[in-house]
């Protein structure tokens, strides 16, 4: 059974949530301004919550005496939901399918149907970060990279697509006035996701977590930055190649989308911890609609054309999930090709989802 409900969870008249053995999945976003609490110290207090599932270090210690506290890495352990009557999600998603919080939704709700449960799971959904904007191609996950939806949509595709049968809710992003008040990344989801401009860039400057090029993990701007120490060469790139800086069009990192600034950096953490690294920042032009993707697709084969003996891009095949997008920063194809075929997939994606829309605005793909 599926329902979409437009009041707060604790107006809800489901006896489940009045009566029933309450566990909660969630991190720090599960706090409550009017209440000036968390959802799970709420639940604690009034109801009957015996176990809180917390990703790795998201939350501090013994936060409610009495609750079960259980740290998971990204699946909730299945055993771990034999004696509970609903559980209650609140994680915020960021807007691409690297996210842990989406991977964990889908193995739990594969759990969940592969078992028979009948447990009752209640999403309180929240606004995307990431807007509505699509890039990419699907993977695994039947997900493209950006995928432009707010989690519980993810809740909803996840739960059709697999044809369960377990009950879930999904409490509307608007059922209170808080959720259209408080920013979706006021209170960061993860370390590395630190506001407004980290949602510019996320989709695509990920990927180089699949190569020994630091995303600027260890700064103040994850996700903003990227270079690695080999890559101080690219210093007097420009002159030798006659452009007239990192932003003239005919260049190739160029994007009308931001400016690129050549900087250094030293990440306190992480790949090249305490090393200089030689890089970009990258800067959003407001007004402008960027593709992130993209853009990260041809950052990483200009990197890999100048520095053939020092880049290494092992790990990218399981963040790109697609063969073509792998042969393009190999330097087997073209890059009009390469684009061919993620507009080609942000079509069908565009097409496929409209079923599983909850709110009234649609995503949509830069043209």
């Amino acid at each position: 059974m599926f329902s979409f409900r437009t009041t707060p969870l604790f107006e809800q008249p489901d006896l489940v949530l009045r009566q029933g053995r309450l566990a909660m999945l969630c991190n720090q976003v599960a706090w409550h301004p009017d209440k000036g609490e968390y959802h799970f110290e709420t639940l604690a207090r009034e109801r009957n919550l015996v176990r809180i599932f917390m990703p790795e270090h998201s939350l501090y210690g013994e936060c409610c005496p009495g609750v079960e506290m259980v740290e998971i890495g990204d699946s909730v352990p299945p055993e771990k939901l034999q004696d509970i009557d609903a559980l209650i999600i609140e994680l915020q998603d960021v807007g691409a399918r690297y996210c842990t919080a989406t991977r964990t939704l889908l193995k739990l709700f594969y759990d969940l149907h592969r078992s028979g449960s009948d447990i009752s799971i209640y999403v309180m959904d929240r606004i995307n970060s990431s807007g509505r904007q699509v890039e990419g191609t699907m993977g695994v996950m039947g997900l493209p990279h950006r995928h432009g939806l707010t989690f519980g949509e993810i809740a909803n595709f996840f739960y059709y697509e697999l044809g369960a049968k377990f009950h879930l809710h999904i409490i509307s992003a608007e059922a209170e006035q808080v959720n259209k008040e408080l920013m979706p990344w006021s209170i960061p989801p993860f370390s590395d996701f630190a506001g407004l401009f980290t949602s510019h860039f996320y989709s695509g400057q990920c990927l180089w977590m699949g190569t020994n090029v630091s995303y600027g993990h260890g700064t103040t701007r994850p996700f903003e930055q990227f270079g690695a120490p080999f890559m101080e060469p690219l210093y007097d790139f420009n002159r030798k190649n006659g452009f007239k800086n990192w932003n003239d069009p005919s260049n190739p990192l160029y994007d009308n989308s931001l400016y690129i600034r050549w900087c250094r950096f030293e990440p306190a953490y992480g790949i090249w911890k305490d090393e200089v690294c030689f890089g970009f920042h990258l800067m959003f032009i407001p007004g402008h609609t960027y593709h992130a993707l993209n853009h990260a697709l041809r950052s990483i084969r200009f990197i890999r054309e100048q520095f053939p003996d020092n880049f290494e891009y092992d790990s990218l095949e399981p963040l790109l999930q697609d063969n073509m997008l792998l042969s393009y920063v190999s330097g087997e194809i073209d890059w009009e090709l390469t684009s061919e075929h993620i507009k080609t997939e942000e079509q069908k994606w565009l097409r496929k989802v409209k079923k599983y829309l909850l709110y009234g605005d649609s995503p949509w793909r830069v043209k």
